[in-house]
């Protein structure tokens, strides 16, 4: 018995499928090889058209499939993880307006603005936790004004992963931790906000009918199942957004339990047990996947929890080292630009580079600087510095952000990630590892499969949390290097000089 698990992310769709009985993953496959095309008509800017996700959605599932010799039969449920923050608007007909105003667009930030002015900063930190930014609400809100044509079509708005669960399943639904990260969530009245409705004159007919993140959200139509070579009424039985998702794969469930990830963007997730908020709101805390207060005892099937999970989010992380290897070292491996790096000093011979040219930046109160180059020499700087520079870049970024957590009561001394992506490089895990103080674990595991096993969860087939984890693996663990620790933090204040 099989359990499969999606993680639609910006860059690639990719599926798992897990043995329910040994938590072990038999097979994934990722599509397209290449990253997926972001649409980009104006500086700022950032569409992907929803069908992308879909056909990729269908290769990966393909993949999977043979790679196991699965007849799909022994799918016993499904789970969703997907790209946060997204826009997609639909006709009563499920067909998709225009592509989805995606994560790291920029055109909504000034609509967000006015509307965290003109209803009151308090207003909204205490009960959004967060400025509206440039949420999902406020790419409405830029619909609205600026395509009416379209607007007036909308039957329901939908978040990446809500679209794609509308396409298994045929049932348009979302659930309390998507509602929060596009800022439609009221955290004290436990409801869908009926002040930001109204203030951006919202129909509330656009929201989905809303489901427990961990529970029977819809079965899969024949339709769906012809389209993947499934069977018919395969339960999908779990939906969250990335961050919260690599949360779950990884047990982070509870208060004072942290969190991260470092694909193109990059993340640090730590759990409160309370409704906690950034004054500024550089960083932002949503419904965890187990968040429970606003359900009913029966639709939670459990204690009613309050579990928020506050998020930093640096946009330009993976994305700066590749570029860094498309435009500096075009004929290196990332392998050998790690080597490379590692012959450079750390702090990289007083280089500093700042990460922030993927959109606006939360962490920047949503300004839009674009990356930047310190302190470069021409007589002493090589492309080793520049390599270097820019890994520590990323790490310092995520410093920033952790003394805003720490101040809201995350105490970051362990780090949990899996071993991908920008934790694969040794120079970015002790980077971190040293400027933070932090202890990092590093285990086996991905949003894919974190996916699933929330599936499992949902369908009942895991008793809990515990169950569904008791097989996580730890790979390895990272301590701080107390030796050049010093080392580490001036080249960190350096970094910091250069905001």
């Amino acid at each position: 018995m099989y359990l499969l698990g999606y993680d639609i992310g910006s860059s690639s769709v990719k599926a798992s499928l897990v043995d329910a009985q040994s938590g072990e993953r038999v097979a994934s496959a990722f599509y397209p090889k290449t990253e997926m095309t972001i649409l980009s008509h104006k500086p700022g800017w950032a569409e992907q058209n929803p069908s992308s996700w879909w056909n990729n959605l269908q290769l990966a599932t393909a993949d999977v499939l043979r790679q196991c010799g699965s007849s799909g039969d022994d799918v016993a449920a499904i789970g969703i993880s997907y790209q946060m923050h997204g826009l997609v608007l639909v006709d009563k007909n499920y067909q998709v307006l225009r592509p989805s105003i995606i994560w790291c667009d920029s055109r909504a930030v000034p609509y967000g603005a006015r509307a965290f002015e003109e209803l009151g900063e308090e207003w909204c930190l205490s009960h959004l936790l967060n400025s509206p930014g440039n949420f999902t609400a406020a790419k409405l809100a830029w619909v609205k004004e600026n395509e009416p044509a379209v607007y007036e079509k909308i039957y329901k708005l939908m978040l990446p992963g809500d679209y794609i669960a509308t396409l298994l399943t045929g049932e348009c639904t979302t659930t309390v931790s998507g509602l929060s990260e596009g800022m439609f969530w009221d955290f004290k009245e436990g409801q869908v906000s009926e002040k930001l409705l109204k203030y951006f004159g919202f129909d509330p007919s656009f929201i989905p009918t809303i489901k427990p993140t961990f529970a029977v959200q819809g079965e899969l139509t024949s339709t769906a199942a012809s389209q993947l070579g499934l069977k018919v009424g395969i339960p999908v039985s779990y939906r969250a957004g990335d961050q919260p998702n690599n949360a779950l794969s990884l047990n982070v469930l509870n208060p004072g339990e942290v969190a991260s990830t470092a694909g193109t963007s990059g993340v640090v997730y730590g759990v409160n047990g309370s409704p906690e908020y950034d004054p500024q709101s550089r960083v932002n805390s949503f419904a965890h996947v187990n968040h429970t207060a606003g359900l009913s005892a029966a639709d939670c099937k459990g204690p009613l929890l309050e579990r928020i999970g506050v998020l930093l989010c640096i946009n330009g992380t993976g994305i700066l080292n590749s570029w860094m290897k498309r435009n500096v070292a075009p004929e290196l491996s990332y392998e050998a630009m790690n080597d490379l790096a590692a012959t450079a000093k750390i702090g990289s011979n007083g280089l500093s580079i700042l990460p922030f040219g993927n959109g606006s930046e939360r962490l920047l109160g949503n300004e839009n600087r674009g990356c930047s180059i310190h302190g470069l020499q021409f007589n002493l700087h090589g492309k080793a510095d520049m390599l270097r520079a820019a890994q520590e870049g990323i790490v310092f970024s995520f410093a920033y952000g952790m003394e805003v957590m720490n101040n809201m009561g995350i105490q970051t001394n362990l780090i949990r990630a899996g071993l991908a992506n920008m934790f694969l490089s040794p120079i970015f895990r002790d980077t971190l590892a040293g400027t933070t103080g932090a202890t990092i674990e590093l285990y086996d595991t991905d949003g894919s499969v974190g996916a699933a096993m929330g599936a499992g969860i949902g369908a009942g087939i895991y008793k809990s949390p515990v169950e569904a984890f008791a097989s996580l693996r730890k790979l390895q663990m990272v301590e701080p290097d107390i030796k050049h620790r010093e080392i580490y933090r001036d080249a960190y204040e350096r970094w910091k000089q250069c905001l």
